[in-house]
This record gives structure tokens, sequence and C-alpha cells, in this order.
């Protein structure tokens, strides 16, 4: 009868190890997981602060187009055309790295 005591308890504590041990894995994995959607996060929001200033500097030109005078204008269209250029890029790539 004790043999089958010693042998239960030994069965517990093997199993009670294995499962310590697989919730230490499982804790691991969770930290890992937040640690990513952190990072994502992080990422995410530098990619949007990029396309927030761009955008704006894409609204600058715009104002300044709408007052510039005709001798000007070709100037100031370059200079938009360049900012819109600047911001379709940088939505395209924000777009295709968020989708993924």
């Amino acid at each position: 009868m004790a043999a089958r005591t010693e042998a239960r308890q030994e069965y517990q504590n093997k199993v009670k190890a294995q499962l310590d041990k697989l919730n230490a894995q499982i804790d691991e994995l969770k930290a890992k997981a937040e640690q990513a959607k952190a990072d994502a996060s992080v990422e995410y929001h530098g990619k949007m602060e990029e396309l927030y200033a761009k955008r704006d500097a894409a609204q600058a030109k715009f104002e300044e187009m709408k007052e510039t005078s005709e001798d000007a204008w070709s100037e100031v269209q370059s200079g938009f055309e360049s900012a819109w250029n600047e911001l379709t890029g940088a939505f395209e790539r924000a777009s295709k790295k968020f989708q993924q």
C-alpha cells in the first residue's frame, strides 16, 4: 500500500512539474505576443505620424497654390505635386505594411 501511495505521489509531482513548466511557457508566449503587439503599435503610430506630416505638407502647398500669382504658379504647382507624390507613396507603403 505504501508503494502505491509513493508511486501516486511521484506521478502527481511529475504532472505538477509538467504543468508548472507549461504554465511558464504559456506566460513567456503571452509576453512575446504582447511585445509584438507593442512593437506593431509603435510602428503603426510612427507610420501614421509620417502620413500626417506628409498630408500637412501637401495641404500647405495646396493653400499656397490657391494664393499664388500667375508668375509663381508653375513653381508652386511643382512643389505641390512633389508633396502629393510623397504623401501617396507613404500611404501606399503604410497600407501594404498593415495589410500583411
